[in-house]
């Protein structure tokens, strides 16, 4: 299994991995590691792909699998999940209980205290990052921001994510300095993602972010793209204690 171990100062205890297409026994399009249950991939597959991520991780309690539906809304994990929840992050201070999220082309942000104590997931697509996702998690750490650092995971980046003007609109209603992650294509906008989710947490005073180097739609090899095949798979980005 190839996977991405972000590069950043987290405590020992904070353990995290990112995923790419290598490693599962998913056949194409969903070759190789598709861990996404909802995109038309055979279930089997998608089972045995999650348990040898699991056996990867050494983990002994199941990914805490979200079922995403692009929103702001943030749950406590305290045990693992029975059931999909509909959210697009996750927290917790249980050792053991990974915050997992599910991504291919939404950007994946990983959180953890300076202490080692806390943690958490985002899914932050543009539409839960305008609505607020990444500000909801921060609001879940009971340290003071300044002692959260963040990683941000494979991403379509800059160069290839084109939205609308009412896309960008609604980021500058949010905040002004969002006009700096807009660049002008023709009558559409290329957006950076990875800009606008920096920005929104130096507004929480977090200054420790991380990663933020890849681009999932150029890089065919590693990553799955929802923009540059929309029948295709889905990696995942972890965080849990030891």
């Amino acid at each position: 299994m190839r996977t991405i171990i972000p590069n950043w100062p987290a405590p020992e205890n904070v353990l995290t991995v990112s995923t790419t297409r290598f490693g599962g026994v998913s056949s194409a399009p969903y070759d190789a590691l598709n861990l996404g249950l909802h995109v038309g991939d055979d279930v089997s597959s998608v089972l045995t792909n999650r348990q040898l991520l699991k056996q990867h991780c050494w983990l002994t309690a199941e990914p805490a699998w979200l079922n995403q539906i692009h929103s702001p809304i943030v749950i406590d994990l305290t045990a693992p999940l029975t059931e999909a929840i509909d959210a697009d992050g996750s927290f917790t201070r249980v050792p053991g209980l990974a915050c997992a999220i599910m991504t291919a082309d939404c950007l994946p942000v990983l959180l953890c205290n300076k202490q080692g104590t806390e943690v958490a997931a985002v899914h932050a697509g543009w539409r839960g990052l305008a609505a607020g996702v990444i500000d909801n998690a921060i609001a879940k750490f009971t340290c003071p921001a300044a002692d959260i650092m963040a990683w941000m995971g494979p991403a379509i980046g800059p160069t290839a994510f084109e939205v609308g003007s009412e896309v960008r609109q609604q980021f500058i209603d949010v905040d002004a300095s969002a006009v700096d992650a807009f660049v002008a294509q023709g009558d559409k906008w290329l957006a950076d993602l990875y800009l606008l989710a920096r920005q929104r947490l130096q507004q929480h005073g977090i200054d420790a972010i991380y990663g933020g180097e890849h681009c999932t739609f150029n890089d065919d090899k590693l990553f799955y793209s929802y923009r540059r095949q929309a029948v295709t798979g889905r990696q995942a980005s972890l965080i849990w204690l030891r």
